[in-house]
C-alpha cells in the first residue's frame, strides 16, 4: 500500500505517514548515497549509533543491505520514535528505538560501544548543543578503529554553494539556534575531543559526508 495521509512538518518537510510509519522525502533522496559511503566502510559484524534517525528509513535500508550488522536507532520526537519503532519490529537487524537528546548531559550513559557514531541531517536543525554532545560522547562510544559519520549541508567559506547560504538564513530565521555549520568548526569541535576529520566526501545536492577518527 502507497504512503497516505499527510502527517504534521516535521524537520522541515512534510512526511507522509502509513499507520505508524513515515516517509521522509529527504530520506527518500539521500538514503542510497549515505548507505553506499556506510557499506564501504563498515567492518564486518558492525554495530551503529545513529542519533537523531528521524523516520528510521536510513537504518532500514543500510540493514536491509547489510544483514550482519546491528543498527541502534534514538529520537526524541514521538511520532519519529513510533516510526522508528514500526520499521524496526520488520526488519533484522535494526533495533528498536532509544529515546535520546544528545544536547543532554550525560546522554550517553548506559549505551553500548559502537563501530560507528551517525547523525544524518541533523546538527543543522539542532542547538549547537547537540554538536557537542555528539562530539563529547564520541571517545567513550566508538570501539577501536570506529568512526563518527556526519551527513548534511555545510558551509565552507567562499566554496560555500549558495543553495547552502540560502538554506542557513532560512534556518536562522525560523530559530536563531539552527543553521548550516561551517566546517572548520565542526572540525574544531570534535578535534578538542581527540577526532580528526579523515575523509570529506562530495554528496548529491552540495552535501558532505564527514568522517571522524581517533587521533591517537
Amino acid at each position: 500500500m502507497s504512503p497516505e495521509k499527510t502527517s504534521p512538518v516535521v524537520a522541515l518537510e512534510d512526511r507522509k505517514r502509513e499507520a505508524a510509519k513515515l516517509y521522509s522525502p529527504s530520506a527518500a533522496r539521500n538514503r542510497e548515497p549515505v548507505r553506499a559511503v556506510l557499506a564501504e566502510r563498515l567492518p564486518e559484524r558492525a554495530r551503529i549509533l545513529e542519533i537523531g534517525s528521524g523516520t528510521g528509513e536510513h537504518g532500514e535500508a543500510c540493514c536491509a543491505a547489510r544483514p550482519d550488522i546491528r543498527w541502534q536507532l534514538t529520537e526524541i520526537d514521538p511520532d519519529s520514535l513510533a516510526s522508528c519503532a514500526a520499521r524496526a519490529e520488520e526488519t533484522d537487524g535494526l533495533l528498536a528505538p532509544l529515546s535520546v537528546d544528545a544536547g543532554a548531559p550525560d546522554w550517553a550513559r548506559g549505551i553500548d560501544p559502537v563501530d560507528a557514531l551517525v547523525s544524518l541531517n541533523v546538527i543543522h536543525i539542532a542547538p549547537w548543543r547537540v554538536a557537542e554532545g555528539l562530539a563529547e560522547s564520541a571517545a567513550s562510544l566508538l570501539r577501536e578503529n570506529g568512526f563518527v559519520f556526519l551527513y548534511g549541508p555545510f558551509l565552507d567559506g567562499d566554496a560555500t554553494a549558495p543553495s547552502n547560504l540560502e538554506f542557513d538564513a532560512s534556518l536562522k530565521s525560523r530559530n536563531p539556534e539552527w543553521g548550516v555549520r561551517p566546517i572548520n568548526t565542526v572540525t574544531d569541535l570534535f578535534a578538542r575531543h581527540g577526532l580528526t576529520l579523515t575523509e570529506r566526501i562530495e554528496m548529491p545536492a552540495n552535501n558532505l559526508s564527514l568522517i571522524f577518527r581517533s587521533a591517537a
